[in-house]
């Protein structure tokens, strides 16, 4: 912000974002320090390419004027983008009651002692589409969103091989159960013969069972 005895004026350089074949604005706001009317006039060294609205101005006291400056359409950028374009602000005390009509040529030359306050702004240029930062991975080829379907079809792999794996583990579980189940009701039955059978005598049918009994024990062992 530029400050001076009449007037503040914000911001104290005027930035156009900068865009070949097409216009760009920038605004300035000029507040009246007094109790004073203040009168003001915007100059350029470059008038054919700028518009300024309003260039000049009656400012009430105490009070704030927004002046809106135009560039014209450009069909080439300056070299580095440095703008040697300059702006030239002059205000002054004007007389009670003043309007934009009673502004004339001769209000704003110093003479009789009258006070002209100067401020000179100069013109920035901003890129208007600035390039954006290049995604990783683009070296090779690929895309984010290319990468992202990539990592998913990965994903939906590696899923459906655990679930499988899952299900064969389950069924193969469900399998042995089912035959230890079977093994234990032989062995039920094996348990009951012995119980019938005498102390005092091992009959073949006794002996037979006992074999059988260890082949069984044996299974379920492994098994298990």
């Amino acid at each position: 912000m530029s400050t001076g005895d009449l007037v503040n004026i914000q911001p104290s350089e005027l930035k156009f974002p900068f865009e070949l074949k097409k216009q760009s604005s920038c605004s300035m706001q000029l507040t009246n320090k007094t109790d004073k009317f203040v009168a003001f006039k915007v100059k350029t060294t470059n008038p054919k390419k700028y518009c300024v609205r309003p260039n000049t101005g009656i400012i009430l006291p105490r009070t704030s004027c927004a002046v809106t400056v135009t560039m014209q359409a450009q069909k080439e950028a300056p070299p580095d983008f440095q703008c040697k374009d300059k702006f030239l602000l002059l205000s002054v005390v004007a007389p009670d009651g003043a309007t934009a009509k009673d502004i004339g040529p001769d209000m704003f030359t110093k003479e009789d002692g009258k006070v002209v306050e100067e401020f000179k702004l100069r013109v920035v240029y901003i890129p208007a589409n600035p390039p954006s930062p290049v995604p990783e991975g683009s070296e090779e080829g690929s895309s984010p969103r290319a990468f992202s379907q990539e990592n998913g079809n990965h994903h939906n792999s590696s899923f459906d091989d655990a679930w499988s794996m899952i299900s064969k583990l389950t069924e193969e579980k469900t399998s042995a159960m089912q035959q230890n189940q079977k093994l234990r009701q032989e062995l039920e039955f094996v348990r009951k013969e012995i119980s019938k059978s005498r102390a005092g005598g091992f009959s073949t049918v006794f002996v037979l069972l006992i074999g059988l009994l260890g082949i069984l024990v044996g299974y379920l062992v492994k098994t298990t």
